[in-house]
Protein backbone atom coordinates (compact mmCIF):
# COMPACT_ATOMS: atom_id res chain seq x y z
CA UNK A 1 0.00 0.00 0.00
CA UNK A 2 1.51 3.72 -0.85
CA UNK A 3 1.80 6.24 1.64
CA UNK A 4 -0.54 8.32 -0.26
CA UNK A 5 -3.23 5.03 0.32
CA UNK A 6 -2.32 4.46 3.63
CA UNK A 7 -2.96 7.74 4.42
CA UNK A 8 -6.10 8.11 2.74
CA UNK A 9 -7.63 4.96 4.62
CA UNK A 10 -6.91 6.73 8.13
CA UNK A 11 -8.37 9.59 7.13
CA UNK A 12 -11.57 7.58 6.18
CA UNK A 13 -11.34 5.97 9.63
CA UNK A 14 -11.30 9.30 11.29
CA UNK A 15 -14.18 10.49 9.33
CA UNK A 16 -15.99 7.06 10.34
CA UNK A 17 -15.19 7.62 14.07
CA UNK A 18 -16.33 11.19 14.09
CA UNK A 19 -18.87 11.03 12.08
CA UNK A 20 -20.94 8.01 13.19
CA UNK A 21 -22.19 9.37 16.37
CA UNK A 22 -23.00 12.48 14.78
CA UNK A 23 -25.41 10.24 12.35
CA UNK A 24 -26.78 8.65 14.75
CA UNK A 25 -28.25 11.38 16.54
CA UNK A 26 -29.33 12.81 13.77
CA UNK A 27 -31.70 9.44 12.58
CA UNK A 28 -35.19 10.64 14.09
CA UNK A 29 -36.04 8.57 17.36
CA UNK A 30 -38.72 6.08 16.73
CA UNK A 31 -42.02 7.37 18.59
CA UNK A 32 -43.06 4.78 21.62
CA UNK A 33 -46.40 3.12 22.23
CA UNK A 34 -46.41 4.40 25.91
CA UNK A 35 -49.64 5.92 26.86
CA UNK A 36 -48.95 9.30 28.86
CA UNK A 37 -50.57 8.12 32.21
CA UNK A 38 -48.64 5.14 31.94
CA UNK A 39 -45.33 7.22 31.04
CA UNK A 40 -46.49 9.73 34.38
CA UNK A 41 -46.58 6.11 36.29
CA UNK A 42 -42.93 5.23 35.68
CA UNK A 43 -41.86 8.26 36.26
CA UNK A 44 -43.61 8.77 39.80
CA UNK A 45 -42.21 5.07 40.01
CA UNK A 46 -38.53 5.96 39.43
CA UNK A 47 -38.39 7.97 42.51
CA UNK A 48 -35.14 6.75 44.03
CA UNK A 49 -33.69 4.66 41.20
CA UNK A 50 -30.12 5.13 40.77
CA UNK A 51 -28.30 7.18 38.07
CA UNK A 52 -25.22 9.42 36.95
CA UNK A 53 -24.51 12.03 34.72
CA UNK A 54 -23.99 15.26 33.87
CA UNK A 55 -26.61 17.51 33.84
CA UNK A 56 -27.61 20.90 32.80
CA UNK A 57 -30.31 23.80 33.88
CA UNK A 58 -30.92 26.91 32.28
CA UNK A 59 -33.42 29.45 33.88
CA UNK A 60 -34.21 32.54 32.38
CA UNK A 61 -35.74 34.08 35.77
CA UNK A 62 -33.76 37.30 36.75
CA UNK A 63 -34.99 37.25 40.36
CA UNK A 64 -34.15 39.91 43.03
CA UNK A 65 -30.12 39.11 44.59
CA UNK A 66 -30.44 39.81 48.46
CA UNK A 67 -27.49 38.75 50.86
CA UNK A 68 -29.60 35.67 52.02
CA UNK A 69 -31.40 34.55 48.17
CA UNK A 70 -28.04 35.06 46.41
CA UNK A 71 -27.76 31.18 45.50
CA UNK A 72 -31.38 30.85 44.85
CA UNK A 73 -31.35 33.72 42.10
CA UNK A 74 -28.14 32.26 40.50
CA UNK A 75 -30.10 29.27 40.43
CA UNK A 76 -33.09 30.39 38.59
CA UNK A 77 -31.32 33.10 36.38
CA UNK A 78 -28.03 31.39 35.08
CA UNK A 79 -26.56 28.27 33.12
CA UNK A 80 -25.95 25.48 35.99
CA UNK A 81 -23.58 22.58 35.13
CA UNK A 82 -23.78 19.77 37.31
CA UNK A 83 -22.40 16.29 37.72
CA UNK A 84 -24.32 13.83 39.60
CA UNK A 85 -23.55 10.26 41.01
CA UNK A 86 -27.30 9.42 43.05
CA UNK A 87 -27.16 6.10 44.73
CA UNK A 88 -30.31 6.59 46.33
CA UNK A 89 -32.06 9.36 48.64
CA UNK A 90 -29.66 8.65 51.03
CA UNK A 91 -26.65 9.16 49.79
CA UNK A 92 -25.80 11.23 46.37
CA UNK A 93 -23.39 13.90 45.41
CA UNK A 94 -23.81 16.86 43.45
CA UNK A 95 -21.06 19.07 42.02
CA UNK A 96 -21.64 22.87 41.08
CA UNK A 97 -19.00 23.56 38.23
CA UNK A 98 -18.09 26.80 38.50
CA UNK A 99 -15.55 28.58 36.14
CA UNK A 100 -12.63 28.44 38.98
CA UNK A 101 -13.52 25.30 40.79
CA UNK A 102 -16.85 23.54 42.11
CA UNK A 103 -19.37 23.65 44.72
CA UNK A 104 -20.29 20.06 45.74
CA UNK A 105 -23.07 18.63 47.97
CA UNK A 106 -22.62 15.15 49.54
CA UNK A 107 -25.77 13.82 51.66
CA UNK A 108 -25.77 11.10 53.87
CA UNK A 109 -28.55 10.06 56.03
CA UNK A 110 -27.58 12.08 58.75
CA UNK A 111 -27.18 15.28 57.22
CA UNK A 112 -25.21 17.36 54.02
CA UNK A 113 -21.87 18.35 53.57
CA UNK A 114 -20.90 21.28 51.28
CA UNK A 115 -17.40 21.55 49.74
CA UNK A 116 -16.47 25.12 48.61
CA UNK A 117 -13.20 24.04 46.34
CA UNK A 118 -12.09 27.83 46.10
CA UNK A 119 -12.57 28.49 49.77
CA UNK A 120 -11.29 25.15 51.04
CA UNK A 121 -13.64 25.23 53.95
CA UNK A 122 -16.47 22.08 54.45
CA UNK A 123 -19.69 22.90 56.06
CA UNK A 124 -22.06 19.98 57.42
CA UNK A 125 -25.40 20.88 58.03
CA UNK A 126 -28.83 18.73 58.59
CA UNK A 127 -31.25 18.22 56.26
CA UNK A 128 -34.68 20.19 57.05
CA UNK A 129 -37.91 19.73 55.65
CA UNK A 130 -38.20 23.18 54.82
CA UNK A 131 -35.61 25.29 53.47
CA UNK A 132 -34.37 27.03 50.08
CA UNK A 133 -34.02 25.35 46.91
CA UNK A 134 -30.63 24.40 45.84
CA UNK A 135 -28.74 22.26 43.00
CA UNK A 136 -29.85 18.88 43.50
CA UNK A 137 -33.75 19.89 43.64
CA UNK A 138 -33.27 21.24 39.84
CA UNK A 139 -31.68 17.45 38.54
CA UNK A 140 -34.84 16.28 35.88
CA UNK A 141 -35.76 13.51 38.37
CA UNK A 142 -35.76 15.55 41.36
CA UNK A 143 -37.36 18.24 39.13
CA UNK A 144 -40.01 15.57 37.89
CA UNK A 145 -40.89 14.15 40.82
CA UNK A 146 -42.20 17.58 42.82
CA UNK A 147 -43.71 19.14 40.03
CA UNK A 148 -46.33 15.82 38.93
CA UNK A 149 -47.56 15.58 42.58
CA UNK A 150 -50.86 14.75 42.99
CA UNK A 151 -51.33 15.45 39.09
CA UNK A 152 -54.16 13.89 37.60
CA UNK A 153 -53.49 11.64 35.03
CA UNK A 154 -56.52 13.20 33.24
CA UNK A 155 -54.80 16.21 32.62
CA UNK A 156 -51.72 15.03 30.78
CA UNK A 157 -50.81 14.76 27.54
CA UNK A 158 -48.62 12.37 25.08
CA UNK A 159 -45.28 14.13 23.65
CA UNK A 160 -43.55 12.95 20.38
CA UNK A 161 -40.25 11.17 21.07
CA UNK A 162 -37.09 13.13 21.40
CA UNK A 163 -33.36 12.05 22.08
CA UNK A 164 -31.75 13.27 25.47
CA UNK A 165 -28.31 12.52 26.22
CA UNK A 166 -28.77 9.91 23.73
CA UNK A 167 -31.51 8.05 24.50
CA UNK A 168 -34.96 8.00 22.69
CA UNK A 169 -37.18 9.76 25.42
CA UNK A 170 -41.20 9.65 25.10
CA UNK A 171 -42.51 12.53 26.57
CA UNK A 172 -45.82 13.74 28.57
CA UNK A 173 -47.46 16.77 29.05
CA UNK A 174 -48.41 18.02 32.89
CA UNK A 175 -51.08 20.87 33.34
CA UNK A 176 -52.22 22.48 36.14
CA UNK A 177 -55.56 22.15 36.68
CA UNK A 178 -55.62 24.40 39.93
CA UNK A 179 -57.08 28.40 38.36
CA UNK A 180 -54.36 29.99 40.91
CA UNK A 181 -51.45 28.28 39.15
CA UNK A 182 -49.15 30.47 37.13
CA UNK A 183 -47.59 27.86 34.75
CA UNK A 184 -49.18 26.82 31.69
CA UNK A 185 -47.41 23.57 31.56
CA UNK A 186 -44.65 21.32 32.42
CA UNK A 187 -43.21 18.61 29.80
CA UNK A 188 -41.20 15.90 31.10
CA UNK A 189 -39.31 13.55 28.92
CA UNK A 190 -38.43 10.22 30.27
CA UNK A 191 -36.56 6.84 29.42
CA UNK A 192 -39.36 4.37 29.04
CA UNK A 193 -38.04 1.27 30.47
CA UNK A 194 -37.06 2.66 33.94
CA UNK A 195 -39.17 5.92 33.72
CA UNK A 196 -35.94 8.37 34.65
CA UNK A 197 -36.77 11.66 33.58
CA UNK A 198 -34.31 12.64 31.72
CA UNK A 199 -35.52 16.54 30.47
CA UNK A 200 -38.07 18.71 32.22
CA UNK A 201 -39.18 22.60 30.88
CA UNK A 202 -41.41 24.71 32.50
CA UNK A 203 -43.49 27.30 30.98
CA UNK A 204 -44.96 29.84 32.53
CA UNK A 205 -48.81 31.32 31.43
CA UNK A 206 -49.15 33.57 28.62
CA UNK A 207 -45.29 32.59 27.03
CA UNK A 208 -43.81 30.75 24.40
CA UNK A 209 -40.36 30.39 26.06
CA UNK A 210 -39.13 27.64 28.48
CA UNK A 211 -38.32 29.42 31.83
CA UNK A 212 -36.52 26.46 33.40
CA UNK A 213 -34.94 23.93 31.37
CA UNK A 214 -33.09 20.91 33.39
CA UNK A 215 -31.68 18.07 31.44
CA UNK A 216 -29.26 15.50 30.77
CA UNK A 217 -26.13 15.89 28.57
CA UNK A 218 -25.08 12.30 29.52
CA UNK A 219 -26.75 9.42 31.80
CA UNK A 220 -26.20 6.25 32.94
CA UNK A 221 -28.17 4.22 35.22
CA UNK A 222 -25.55 1.91 36.92
CA UNK A 223 -25.44 2.52 40.87
CA UNK A 224 -22.46 4.58 41.51
CA UNK A 225 -19.61 3.38 43.93
CA UNK A 226 -20.55 3.92 47.20
CA UNK A 227 -16.84 5.91 47.81
CA UNK A 228 -17.88 8.22 45.37
CA UNK A 229 -20.74 10.06 47.32
CA UNK A 230 -18.72 10.15 50.56
CA UNK A 231 -17.02 12.91 51.57
CA UNK A 232 -13.08 12.80 51.90
CA UNK A 233 -12.15 15.63 54.09
CA UNK A 234 -8.60 17.16 51.95
CA UNK A 235 -5.98 17.69 54.47
CA UNK A 236 -5.93 21.35 55.90
CA UNK A 237 -9.47 21.58 54.84
CA UNK A 238 -11.59 24.10 57.37
CA UNK A 239 -14.70 21.96 58.46
CA UNK A 240 -17.55 23.73 60.67
CA UNK A 241 -21.39 22.26 61.56
CA UNK A 242 -23.98 24.53 61.18
CA UNK A 243 -27.55 23.49 63.35
CA UNK A 244 -29.52 26.30 60.83
CA UNK A 245 -29.02 25.78 56.75
CA UNK A 246 -30.47 28.72 55.30
CA UNK A 247 -33.25 31.63 56.15
CA UNK A 248 -36.01 29.29 55.43
CA UNK A 249 -34.70 27.07 58.14
CA UNK A 250 -33.95 29.31 60.24
CA UNK A 251 -37.72 31.10 60.09
CA UNK A 252 -39.30 27.64 60.36
CA UNK A 253 -37.31 26.82 63.71
CA UNK A 254 -37.59 30.25 65.71
CA UNK A 255 -40.11 32.39 64.13
CA UNK A 256 -42.88 32.86 66.58
CA UNK A 257 -45.54 31.92 64.15
CA UNK A 258 -48.53 29.41 63.29
CA UNK A 259 -49.61 30.12 59.94
CA UNK A 260 -53.18 29.37 59.12
CA UNK A 261 -53.86 25.93 57.64
CA UNK A 262 -55.22 27.23 54.36
CA UNK A 263 -54.50 30.17 52.26
CA UNK A 264 -55.48 31.58 48.89
CA UNK A 265 -57.73 28.99 48.25
CA UNK A 266 -54.74 26.51 48.67
CA UNK A 267 -54.45 23.79 51.38
CA UNK A 268 -51.02 23.64 53.84
CA UNK A 269 -48.87 20.78 53.31
CA UNK A 270 -49.10 18.26 55.99
CA UNK A 271 -44.98 18.63 56.65
CA UNK A 272 -44.81 22.25 57.35
CA UNK A 273 -46.40 22.52 60.57
CA UNK A 274 -44.17 25.28 62.14
CA UNK A 275 -43.38 28.95 61.01
CA UNK A 276 -43.16 28.55 57.53
CA UNK A 277 -46.43 27.86 55.54
CA UNK A 278 -46.41 25.57 52.40
CA UNK A 279 -49.74 25.61 50.41
CA UNK A 280 -50.65 24.03 47.17
CA UNK A 281 -48.82 20.48 45.32
CA UNK A 282 -47.07 19.27 42.68
CA UNK A 283 -46.99 22.40 39.88
CA UNK A 284 -48.83 24.94 42.03
CA UNK A 285 -46.95 25.95 45.04
CA UNK A 286 -46.67 28.73 47.58
CA UNK A 287 -44.80 29.50 50.32
CA UNK A 288 -45.26 31.82 52.97
CA UNK A 289 -42.24 32.60 55.06
CA UNK A 290 -41.88 35.16 58.30
CA UNK A 291 -39.32 37.39 58.05
CA UNK A 292 -37.78 39.52 60.85
CA UNK A 293 -36.29 43.33 60.28
CA UNK A 294 -32.85 42.19 59.13
CA UNK A 295 -33.77 39.46 56.29
CA UNK A 296 -36.81 41.92 55.35
CA UNK A 297 -35.10 44.83 54.87
CA UNK A 298 -32.47 44.14 52.27
CA UNK A 299 -34.50 42.00 50.36
CA UNK A 300 -37.10 45.06 50.35
CA UNK A 301 -34.70 47.33 49.06
CA UNK A 302 -33.61 44.32 46.05
CA UNK A 303 -36.96 44.49 45.18
CA UNK A 304 -37.60 48.00 45.03
CA UNK A 305 -34.79 48.29 42.38
CA UNK A 306 -35.75 45.29 40.51
CA UNK A 307 -37.42 46.27 37.08
CA UNK A 308 -40.82 44.99 37.12
CA UNK A 309 -41.17 45.87 41.13
CA UNK A 310 -44.57 46.98 41.92
CA UNK A 311 -45.66 49.00 45.12
CA UNK A 312 -49.03 47.73 46.34
CA UNK A 313 -51.43 48.09 49.45
CA UNK A 314 -50.35 44.53 50.78
CA UNK A 315 -46.29 45.31 49.80
CA UNK A 316 -43.70 44.83 46.91
CA UNK A 317 -44.61 42.46 44.40
CA UNK A 318 -43.09 41.16 41.51
CA UNK A 319 -43.49 38.35 39.17
CA UNK A 320 -41.00 36.72 36.90
CA UNK A 321 -42.39 34.21 34.46
CA UNK A 322 -44.04 31.71 36.92
CA UNK A 323 -42.61 33.17 39.78
CA UNK A 324 -44.30 35.29 42.14
CA UNK A 325 -43.05 37.46 45.22
CA UNK A 326 -44.67 39.31 47.34
CA UNK A 327 -42.86 40.95 50.51
CA UNK A 328 -45.61 42.36 53.47
CA UNK A 329 -44.74 44.35 56.26
CA UNK A 330 -45.41 43.88 59.53
CA UNK A 331 -47.40 46.37 61.88
CA UNK A 332 -45.32 48.59 63.73
CA UNK A 333 -41.97 46.35 62.07
CA UNK A 334 -39.73 46.32 59.09
CA UNK A 335 -40.17 42.28 59.21
CA UNK A 336 -43.38 40.39 56.80
CA UNK A 337 -43.95 37.51 55.07
CA UNK A 338 -42.07 36.59 52.00
CA UNK A 339 -45.13 35.11 49.70
CA UNK A 340 -43.70 33.18 46.86
CA UNK A 341 -44.46 30.54 44.29
CA UNK A 342 -45.72 29.13 41.15
CA UNK A 343 -49.25 31.17 41.53
CA UNK A 344 -50.36 34.07 40.46
CA UNK A 345 -49.79 37.51 41.48
CA UNK A 346 -53.84 37.75 42.37
CA UNK A 347 -53.61 35.03 44.70
CA UNK A 348 -50.37 36.46 46.42
CA UNK A 349 -52.16 39.21 47.02
CA UNK A 350 -55.22 37.58 48.27
CA UNK A 351 -52.63 35.48 50.58
CA UNK A 352 -51.08 38.86 51.84
CA UNK A 353 -54.98 40.57 52.79
CA UNK A 354 -56.01 36.81 54.66
CA UNK A 355 -52.59 37.07 57.16
CA UNK A 356 -52.34 40.88 57.89
CA UNK A 357 -56.03 40.71 58.57
CA UNK A 358 -55.82 38.12 60.84
CA UNK A 359 -51.69 38.37 62.38
CA UNK A 360 -52.28 38.28 65.62
CA UNK A 361 -53.36 34.84 65.57
CA UNK A 362 -50.91 33.88 63.78
CA UNK A 363 -48.22 35.06 66.93
CA UNK A 364 -47.77 32.34 69.26
CA UNK A 365 -44.90 34.18 71.39
CA UNK A 366 -42.49 37.11 71.45
CA UNK A 367 -39.28 36.32 69.37
CA UNK A 368 -36.17 37.60 67.80
CA UNK A 369 -35.77 40.55 65.32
Amino acid sequence: MTPRRRWSCVALALALLVGLPLAVRAIPPRDSDITASALLEKIDGARDRSYAGYVETLGTLQLPVADRFTDVGQLFGERTRMRVWWRDEDAWRVDKLLATGELDLYHDGGGTTVWDYEQDKAERTRDPDIRLPRTSDLLPPQLAARLIQDVSRDTVKRLPVRRVAGVAAPGVRVSPGAVQSSIDHVDIWADAETGLALRVDVIAKGDTTTALSSKFMAVSTRTPDEDTVIFQRPPGTEFVYDDTLDIADAANQYAPFRPPRALAGLERSPSADRAVGIYGSGVTKLVAIPLWDRAAVPLREQLEVTPGGETLDEGIALRVGPLSVLLTRFDGYDGGWLLSGTVTEQTLVRAARNLDARFDQYVVSEGPR
